[in-house]
């Protein structure tokens, strides 16, 4: 009789649902809504903890040195920090994805739990992308202000070290390095000549000792020029005059390339300590994935109470 109502009134028909294997079907089994909620929660509740945990950063981190955290310490208490904010934003977005989705009716409770388990993941991936898109921006300026001005200083160092030797840069830095050595190869000896003001080194000189850093040798005819102007400024003998010389070009060279292994070994432990956070963010991201789809089955579950 039923069958024969929904043949002569068709606007019946449309309200009955359409059944597969006996259980009736709703349409689509993924509720955006309910992911969507359990997303926004979860980012939200990441910026959040994001904010709190850069402020404990900041708060024990100080200029001076035997003063705050080691840098180990911070170091692990970032991991930590960042784990348990996967955890946690990453769970209840989980868990109000599970909680707030519609129940299902006449469904196998192993694919409820299949479905619970993969709003979850819906959810935590939807948060990962929001929160994303959100330390990007200026909130993400603020917190990684920390970082950029260390990898600044870095780049700084390494960026002297190689200009003084290659590039003969401008930088001051550079430039005062060389300078302090040229200088000193034409002090005067006598206590007279120490308190009388010192005389500018003449510029060839300092363009001579240049070339030699790029070439990474001293000539002998170099040597004995800048030798016979230290010894006219100096009233010493042209061979202590050359020994001065080539005594003040080993140490510029020994200076120079002790800046440039300080700096290659600064750059090597920021290497690793990027590689480190990036290993120990995508544990985390992974732990946050585990927590949401775990914590969206626990919320099907009262739900379905």
């Amino acid at each position: 009789m039923s069958e024969v109502n929904s043949v002569t009134n068709p606007a019946r028909a449309h309200q009955v649902p359409a059944e597969i294997n006996g259980a009736p079907s709703y349409g689509s089994a993924v509720s955006w809504a309910a992911i969507l909620a359990g997303a926004a929660g979860a980012a939200a509740l990441s910026l959040i903890l994001v904010i709190l945990g850069a402020g404990f950063g900041f708060t024990a981190v100080s200029p001076w040195s035997m003063e705050g955290l080691s840098v180990a310490t911070i170091g692990f208490s970032a991991i930590l920090w960042i784990s348990f904010t996967q955890i946690a934003a990453s769970g209840l977005g989980g868990y109000l994805a599970g909680r707030l989705r519609t129940k299902w009716a006449s469904v196998h409770t192993d694919e409820v739990y299949f479905r619970d388990t993969a709003h979850g993941f819906l959810t935590w991936a939807v948060a990962t992308l929001l929160t994303a898109a959100l330390l990007t921006t200026t909130v993400g300026a603020v917190v990684s202000g920390t970082a950029s001005a260390g990898g600044q200083v870095v780049s700084s160092v390494a960026g002297t070290a190689t200009s003084m030797v290659a590039n003969n840069s401008s930088s001051d830095e550079g430039n005062n390095t060389i300078e302090y050595f040229v200088d000193s190869m034409f002090r005067g000896g006598s206590e007279q000549q120490a308190t009388e003001a010192p005389e500018t080194p003449p510029g060839e000189a300092l363009r001579i000792v240049m070339r030699a850093l790029r070439t990474g040798t001293l000539e002998q005819q170099d040597t004995r020029y800048i030798a016979q102007l230290v010894a006219q400024r100096t009233d010493i003998s042209q061979q202590a005059a050359e020994e001065r010389v080539n005594s003040g070009f080993n140490q510029l060279q020994t200076a120079l390339e002790d800046a440039e292994i300080s700096a290659r070994e600064m750059a090597d432990e920021a290497r690793a300590a990027a590689a480190y956070a990036a290993l120990w963010m995508f544990v985390s991201l992974l732990l946050g994935a585990f927590a949401a789809s775990l914590a969206a089955v626990y919320g099907g579950r009262q739900r379905d109470v």
